[in-house]
């Protein structure tokens, strides 16, 4: 189904589709690395989600106990489409009283007492599908969310592929950064997605 101009949310096969301005974000066949980018926020009590996706990354942050999980999200379509229950997993975060799906852009919600911030709103600095999020991996918003950070909170940010750029800025603003490799396979082709982890001064 075509959610707005920019989204198109499509099940083939069994599997759902989300596309964003014609480039394909995400599909149920392959979650690993947004299953990775949950785990690695975990254990937390508070967790800041940029981006919503298909659910999977807030959905396996339920499972793992956080009791506050909030979702920003840009597409006010796409949170819609959550509410409406487009798919079973959207719909279970939408109507679970622990999630608080947002409409908004995270670079204006960051706000301070997250244990975890974790940021998949885009497929990171090398390859953007929107121009405007290219501020998201710069030192300024970055610093903004280690500051925004409890005592032992992580930033983390999901690339779909490893950027030393941001590794190099990650490590010149945070107390520690490592670096997390998911291995994907579509068909014959694979892929190394990077979940940066970075660890709060405090």
């Amino acid at each position: 189904m075509t959610i707005d101009d920019d989204i198109v949310l499509r099940t083939r096969d069994g599997v759902t589709e989300l596309i964003v301005n014609g480039v394909f974000a995400m599909d149920s066949a392959e979650v690993s690395s947004e299953l990775a980018l949950a785990d690695a926020c975990l254990p937390a009590r508070r967790v800041l989600v940029g981006g919503l996706g298909l659910g999977y990354t807030a959905a396996r942050l339920l499972d793992g106990g956080v009791q506050h999980i909030r979702v920003v999200e840009l597409s006010a379509a796409l949170v819609a489409t959550a509410r409406a229950g487009a798919t079973e997993q959207l719909g279970r975060l939408a109507s679970n009283p622990r999630v608080e799906l947002v409409v908004g852009d995270i670079a204006d919600a960051v706000t301070p007492g997250w244990d975890a911030i974790a940021l998949d709103v885009d497929n990171g600095p090398s390859f953007l599908i929107h121009d405007h999020n290219a501020a998201l991996y710069g030192a300024s918003f970055l610093a903004r969310c280690l500051a925004a950070l409890n005592p032992s909170g992580k930033l983390l940010v999901w690339c779909e592929s490893p950027s030393p750029d941001l590794e190099v800025e990650l490590r010149r603003l945070a107390r520690d950064v490592r670096v997390i490799v998911v291995p994907v396979f579509r068909g014959e082709r694979s892929f190394n997605y990077a979940i940066y982890v970075a660890s709060s001064q405090a």
